[in-house]
This record gives C-alpha cells, sequence and structure tokens, in this order.
C-alpha cells in the first residue's frame, strides 16, 4: 500500500474526511416526478410503524449516527469506527457499544439495495468511490473487497455492520421524495403501488420509520444515545 492512500485511510479512521456528497432534492427531479411522491401517500397514522428497536440500543455507550448525504458511504463506516476507537482507546468492550444508523434525506440512497439502484438509475454522477475517488454506479455502502475495498473497510458495509447487532433506520420521508418518484416513471404504476416497491427495495434489515428526524428523536428519548452527525 503507497503512503498515500496510508495517508488516506488514516486520516479517514479518525473522521477527519470531507467529501462532497450526492446533490439530490425534489428541485433537481422532474416535474412528474415531483407531482408524484405525495399523491395518496400514507401519513404515519395509516400504517403500524416499528418502534421497538431503541431496546436494542444498550451497554455503556450508546450512539445515533445521523446520515443525510451520501459523502461516498462514510457516515455508514463511522458507525462502526467509533466503536472500534472507543474498544481500542478507552477499553470499553464492543459488546458494551450500540449504534443506531438513521438514512435520510440524500441519503436514503444508502438503505437501497444495488438491485433498486441498477433498475431505478440511483446512481448519479457525484457519487464517488469511498477510496479512489472515482464515479461508481454502485451503493457505496455495500462495497467489499471485490469492489476495491480492503479489510478493516470493508467490514464497515452496512449488511456486516446490521449482522454486528446495528440498527439500520429509513426514512420513509425521503422514501416517498427521492426513491418513489423512479418507480413510477419506471414502472408506470401509482404513488401507492411505488411506494411498496421501493419498500421492498430496502437493505435486508433496514427498518422504516415516519422520518428521519422521529428516529433520531427517538433513539435519544428513550435510549439515552448520543447524537452525531455522521455526514
Amino acid at each position: 500500500m503507497t503512503s498515500t492512500r496510508r495517508d488516506f485511510l488514516d486520516k479517514l479512521m479518525v473522521g477527519g474526511l470531507s467529501a462532497s456528497g450526492l446533490a439530490l432534492g425534489l428541485g433537481a427531479l422532474p416535474d412528474v416526478l415531483a407531482a408524484a411522491d405525495l399523491a395518496g401517500a400514507p401519513s404515519a397514522r395509516s400504517r403500524d410503524w416499528d418502534v421497538s428497536w431503541p431496546q436494542q440500543l444498550t451497554g455503556r455507550v450508546r450512539s445515533v449516527f445521523d446520515v443525510p448525504e451520501v459523502e461516498r458511504g462514510y457516515g455508514v463506516w463511522r458507525a462502526t469506527i467509533w466503536a472500534k476507537q472507543y474498544e481500542g482507546v478507552m477499553g470499553v468492550p464492543f459488546a458494551q457499544l450500540s449504534t443506531a444508523l438513521v438514512l435520510r434525506h440524500n441519503g436514503i440512497v444508502l438503505a437501497m439495495k444495488q438491485e433498486f439502484w441498477d433498475r431505478y438509475g440511483v446512481a448519479n454522477p457525484t457519487i464517488e468511490h469511498p477510496l479512489t475517488g472515482k464515479v461508481i454506479t454502485k451503493n457505496p455502502a455495500l462495497l467489499g473487497e471485490g469492489d476495491g475495498v480492503p479489510e478493516p473497510y470493508a467490514s464497515f458495509a452496512l449488511p456486516h455492520f446490521i449482522a454486528r447487532g446495528g440498527v439500520v433506520l429509513a426514512c420513509d420521508a425521503a422514501l416517498r421524495m427521492l426513491m418513489v418518484p423512479l418507480v413510477v416513471v419506471k414502472d408506470g404504476v401509482s404513488a401507492e403501488e411505488a411506494r411498496e416497491r421501493a419498500i421492498a427495495g430496502l437493505i435486508p434489515g433496514v427498518r422504516l420509520q415516519p422520518s428521519g428526524i422521529f428516529a433520531a428523536l427517538l433513539a435519544q428519548q428513550q435510549a439515552k444515545a448520543l447524537y452525531i452527525r455522521a455526514s
């Protein structure tokens, strides 16, 4: 590994990186997309929401990482990096550290399966590989060794985070505004059907919440989690 790359990785481990995220938003979408997102959208009262997840935030240190931007997927990585640092520096056992990860606003795309990205053209010219900086068409939160992400960074990917007991929450408001319109246009279905297809496109283990802000507040209120802006 070159010294330049090693320096880059060292900086990332201490949270010293800042990169441009994904430039998404209704203002950048065609009018037909903007019009489709709220048509027939259910309110928070019209469905049962899983709000049992704060019970999983246990141990000596509990945190909630707020990820509103893509930023090469670094927000997802940081949700694991902090715990490894606490274990190594503070001597707190990993089992005593718990994290909720909130994917909202532009960061909602990190919650979607690669199949969803491929079918609905989620990739944007500003999405970059977390290490090389090259433009990619893959979800950066899902990259592994086969995608040029070595260990230990490959183990920071979202499925591994979930497998270790991490709680991942997705914002329904962002899903409706940014993901549902893509399905409406591509599949030619109603907004209600498009929302169901978008929900099916969430990475297994991701839990949908009324909004990302709702999830972040609930983590702080019920689990006394420390709030971190992670992207």
